[in-house]
Formats: C-alpha cells, structure tokens, sequence
C-alpha cells in the first residue's frame, strides 16, 4: 500500500461504532485546508465499520489490526505507516470544524520547537461546555493527577472564552493532537504498554524533557463525544486510569523527586480505595488496587522506559517543575473546594 505524499497525516484509531467513524469523516471533508490524507486504524472491529468505509469514503486509507490492540498501538501503527512532517492523532467520536487544522499547522510551523498542539476541545452533546477530555489544553500535578483547563475533575465549565488565548500547556489530549515527525523519532511513539489512557500525556512529558513545546491553539475548534467508544463508569477504563498515571510518574520523575513524590501517591491511592469503599462505590476501590497490582506486573518495562527517559533529559528538573502544578490537585478539589482551573 503506497503512503500519501501529504503534509499531514490525520490517523483515526477505531474499534466499533460505524456511525460515530461516519460522522467523523464527513466532518473530516470539510476542511478548509486540503493538505492531508485519512488514515484509519481499525482494531478488529467486529461490526460494518470496514466495509462502510471502504464502500463510502474511497480514498480514506484502512489499515487492520485483527485484534484490539488498544488507542497506543492503533495510534503507532498509523504513524509507521505515514510519511508526512506532520501527524494528527483524531478520536472517532470527533466531529471538526472547518477551520480546525490550518491553525494547529500555523503554529508548529512558526516554531520549530513546539512539537505538538491540541485545538479547543468542546463537548459534541454540550457544544457550549469544554470536553472532559481535553478542554483548553492539560495540565498535570507534581503526583500525576491531570487536569484541563475547563475541568477539574468532574467539574466542567462552560466555554464562555475565558481560556482564548494560545499558550504552553503541560499535555495535549490524543483526541485531537498535531504531532511533529521529527520530535516522534526523537523521543519515540506513544507507550503500547499503557494500551489506553494518559498515553499522551506519557509522550508530552517525554517531549518536555527532551526541550520541545506543547501548545494550545484556541482558534482551531473540534467536538468530542467523551466516553462514546468506553464509557466512564467502565471498570477497565478506571483500572487504566490508576495503573497508567502511577506508570507515568514512575517512568518519569528523578530519582530524587520519586522519593517523595512517590509514597505520597500511594498514600492517595489508599485514601481513594478507602473512601469510595465507604461511599458505595466498590468499582472505585477495585480500580485502585487492580491498577497498583498492574504497576507491579509491568515493573521491568517500567524500568526499561525510564532508562529510555533519562537519556532523552536535556532540561533542569527544576524547569520541568515549574511546567507542572507543583501541588496536589486532589487536595485542591477535594479539601480546598477549588472548582476551576484558573482558580489553582
């Protein structure tokens, strides 16, 4: 299969759900700027999804993974395949905007340092809120709790234009990213070991560390169905969630900040098992020690990552500090009644 000779490759990762992929596409062939192809990552979906595809959209690219490889190793398969300068990672429960993706080039052209840019992300059932996922761009605690811009937690708030302005962010959702090549090759794909969830941020953290720029880009608008492909409440999803975010500190903190940073996240963890335990919420507290005995099982590849990590470090670990909320946003939220990021 030849690769498109593209400045931008949009890669689609796909399980299921032929009418959220439909309205995906269609959104896809109203871009304003025509420099991309399409390629879709399918996971071995056992629905039409393929077969409408190739039926409907004719030029959309498909590749076939014959089994659920997760969002990381769907997301990493696309991107071997292409060839372009420029990749976007795009969920299949986005709709774009016209005008979404001239503005997420511009800016990664004009700099040769920022490495990837998220768009504003909205939510598609309520267009006039920030999207869980994404928001106005992410940020992280110094434990490894992410948050965005327009919600903490399960506070969302409404885009009344509060958060317009392009800046640096700490991550960028995977939902609708632009990534630079050239950064990719430097300091590597997304982790397949996380299989789904905070991935992305894994690779952000990875980009900082190595000197590049993560940024948001208000004039580029996407919609975004969070939760339509796993839904919330998912007890693997929460597993993920738990196992990955631990992983993620573990792969890439210092030594020297682990050895604080870390037991206090334990610490945090049992609070969380404890108390969704005596609230009723048993899913909860499963999650938590489900996801801690999955950080144990994957130990040696955690190991091996972080040796990846240190030698991509080319920045102080006191810069990096300061891109992070160098507090507990758990705290915040929970005891300090914060509900807004700008408010941190």
């Amino acid at each position: 299969m030849d690769r498109a000779d593209n400045k931008v490759t949009i890669v689609i990762p796909h399980f299921n759900g032929e009418e959220i992929l439909r309205r995906c596409i269609i959104s896809l062939q109203e871009t304003e700027y025509k420099d991309f192809c399409i390629v879709v990552v399918d996971n071995g979906s056992t629905d039409r999804s393929v077969d409408m595809v190739r039926s409907s959209f004719p030029d959309v690219v498909i590749l076939e993974n014959h089994r659920n490889m997760g969002f990381a190793a769907g997301c990493n398969t696309g991107i071997r395949f292409s060839s372009s300068p420029f990749v976007v990672l795009l969920n299949n429960d986005t709709e774009v905007t016209p005008g979404w993706l001239g503005p997420l080039l511009e800016a990664a052209e004009k700099d040769e340092l920022v490495a990837a840019v998220q768009p504003k992300l909205l939510s598609l059932r309520e267009p006039d809120r920030f999207d869980y996922c994404g928001g106005a761009g992410g940020e992280l605690d110094i434990f490894g709790y992410p948050y965005v811009w327009g919600r903490l937690f399960n506070t969302i708030e409404k885009d009344r234009g509060q958060y317009d302005s392009k800046r640096r962010i700490f991550w960028a959702s995977g939902a609708a990213i632009l990534l630079r090549r050239s950064s990719l090759d430097r300091v590597g794909l997304l982790d397949e070991d996380f299989f789904a969830h905070m991935e992305e941020i894994d690779l952000c953290w990875r980009l900082h560390w190595a000197g590049y720029k993560v940024v948001f880009v208000p004039q580029s608008v996407v919609f975004h169905s969070s939760g339509a492909t796993l839904n919330e409440d998912s007890i693997r999803k929460m597993v993920l969630n738990h196992r990955n975010s631990i992983i993620m500190i573990l792969k890439n903190h210092t030594a020297g900040a682990l050895i604080w940073i870390l037991p206090f996240r334990i610490i945090l963890e049992i609070i969380t098992a404890a108390s969704s335990f005596f609230i009723k919420q048993p899913k909860r507290s499963f999650a938590v020690l489900r996801g801690m005995f999955g950080v144990v099982r994957k130990i040696k590849t955690v190991l091996a990552g972080r040796r990846a990590v240190r030698s991509l470090r080319c920045i102080p670990e006191s810069l990096m500090f300061q891109r992070m909320y160098r507090k507990s946003i758990a705290i915040a939220y929970f005891i300090k009644g914060i509900r807004r990021a700008c408010d941190l």
